[in-house]
């Protein structure tokens, strides 16, 4: 497709179904969606929510998984110059209600399994007028059928100037270190990741992506949703990565070029053992051109397997929500660092400070900043969390890094997480990448823990895939890492915690051992 200019989301769309009129745009099952009847049906849902009193800047909350109403819902509300407020798929009641009430949603969107948990937040949140349900067989009052809404209305009459500094969405931020937070992105923000995703990725109409990452998250929303469709690129839309083999028919039938998912799944591909030769390995992702890996960090040890095995390029990237969501690729062509983040997209600038805000040379570790049109505006009713966020015009990330030579990011870890041993600082990211060169070790998770007598110590967790003794991975440490980095305590466990998107959790870890040592 030839590169067209957009700035909004919706104009975006618009100029897709002009060029693309009859290209698929969405598979979901057996339901192929057309960029004319993705347009067709957001526009009538528009004129239905117009009609339930969505206005300019008003919010509609979506608490749905991956699927077609989805994307319907989230054109339908930006059209009305309205804001898209996701919830957390995974999120219970009483989290869904923090959401709802924190950005004073009017409209939810939902499904049928989710309709007891909808009503009473119905009952219970002040802004919330209405509730539109996916395959609603009952009538309840203020609660409509999603589809009943759709077949009964005509495409939007009223359309909004929408401008690049309106707010398309809130999204909320993991809140691994308190409540979250919303991160307020306007139609610029999202427009400029996607112009910079283009170009990092090389990607084309011609690409089909395979969304199995919940679109609730800032990562499967830009580069598996908004990317494509601004290509006049096909979606295949999974609502749930199990069972795998599910996936891989996909993968198949719809001839899926560029596959994205998160570390954890290319650490199990890496390690699936199958019964046959090397030639079907590569055959289970035959269609794929590229695989791109986001939302934490992709362990230098798992992309080397996975290159070896199945013979595609994995590209490592890193993002934030406040970013729209991404900042950094390594190369698609030339030379490229896997055990780093790779470079920042090219409308974007960074760079590492120190804790007095000065910026660091070439391979000194501090916080790295970012600064770009896919920045967002700030946070909703967090005023100084914005400030702080957006300290100096920079996005202040929070991670551990440094900038090498080439001009290639490596993360060293969360500024939250480093390790204060005796003085030295000791980042968990290092001690993890070793633990995964280990032949039996699958998973593995570094966290600080309070010592009465020590201060400040590494404690370590792993999931191995054979008996391993604590003794026989101290000595492999040992061998490996100056005395003060090798972990005080090293603890077996089954299975790591992780958020929707494979984020490992590590606040619950620490919980499980900050009494161990006082």
């Amino acid at each position: 497709m030839k590169e067209t200019n957009f700035s909004t989301v919706v104009e975006m769309l618009e100029k897709s179904v002009q060029a693309f009129p009859r290209r698929t745009a969405l598979v979901f099952g057996a339901k192929t969606i057309n960029y004319t009847e993705l347009m067709d049906t957001s526009s009538k849902l528009a004129q239905a929510l117009w009609e339930k009193g969505v206005g300019e800047l008003d919010k509609v909350s979506l608490w749905l998984p991956n699927c077609p109403e989805y994307v319907y819902s989230f054109f339908a509300v930006t059209m009305l110059r309205a804001k898209v407020c996701p919830i957390n798929i995974m999120f219970k009641r009483e989290e869904a209600k923090f959401v709802l009430e924190d950005c004073e949603a009017e409209i939810m969107v939902t499904t049928i399994d989710k309709l007891d948990d909808a009503m009473n937040l119905l009952d219970r949140v002040e802004s919330l007028k209405y509730l539109i349900v996916v395959s609603l067989s009952k009538h309840y009052e203020n609660v409509f059928d999603f589809y009943t809404l759709v077949d009964k209305s005509i495409p939007l009459r009223k359309k909004a100037p929408i401008r690049s500094d309106d707010c398309a969405e809130i999204l909320y931020t993991s809140g691994t270190t308190g409540k979250p937070k919303g991160a307020v992105l306007t139609h610029k923000n999202l427009a400029g990741n996607i112009y910079d995703c283009r170009k990092a990725l090389a990607v084309t109409g011609k690409d089909t992506f395979i969304c199995i990452l919940p679109l609730f998250h800032s990562f499967s929303s830009t580069v598996c949703m908004l990317l494509p469709l601004s290509l006049g690129g096909k979606v295949v839309l999974m609502r749930t990565i199990k069972p795998f083999k599910r996936v891989i028919r996909a993968i198949l039938k719809h001839r899926v070029t560029v596959f994205v998912a998160v570390p954890p799944l290319y650490n199990i591909l890496s390690e699936m053992k199958m019964p046959t030769t090397q030639r079907l390995l590569s055959y289970v992702l035959n269609p794929v051109r590229i695989c791109i890996s986001g939302a934490s960090a992709l362990p230098y040890p798992v992309w080397e397997k996975f290159e070896a095995k199945f013979k595609r390029p994995l590209i490592q990237g890193y993002g934030l929500t406040e970013a729209s969501p991404v900042v950094s690729l390594n190369p698609v062509k030339g030379r490229k660092k896997p055990e780093s983040i790779g470079l920042p997209l090219p409308s974007v600038q960074v760079k590492v400070v120190d804790d007095q805000d000065r910026t660091l040379d070439t391979d000194e570790v501090g916080e790295l900043c970012a600064k770009g049109p896919n920045v967002m505006r700030g946070y909703l009713h967090a005023e100084d969390a914005t400030r702080k966020a957006l300290k100096g015009g920079w996005l202040h990330t929070g991670d551990l890094a440094k900038i090498d030579e080439d001009g290639f990011i490596h993360i060293m870890g969360r500024s939250k997480d480093m390790i204060n041993v005796r003085g030295f600082n000791v980042y968990p990211k290092e001690i993890e990448d070793l633990l995964y060169k280990h032949p039996h070790i699958k998973e593995a998770a570094a966290v600080g823990v309070f010592h009465k007598h020590r201060g400040e110590v590494p404690v370590v967790f792993i999931v191995s895939s054979r008996d391993l003794h604590v003794s026989e991975v101290r000595e492999y440490l040992r061998a490996n890492l100056a005395s003060y980095k090798v972990p005080l305590k090293i603890i077996f466990k089954e299975a790591l915690p992780k958020n929707p998107t494979g984020k490992v959790l590590k606040t619950e870890l620490k919980k499980e051992v900050e009494n161990i040592f006082k």
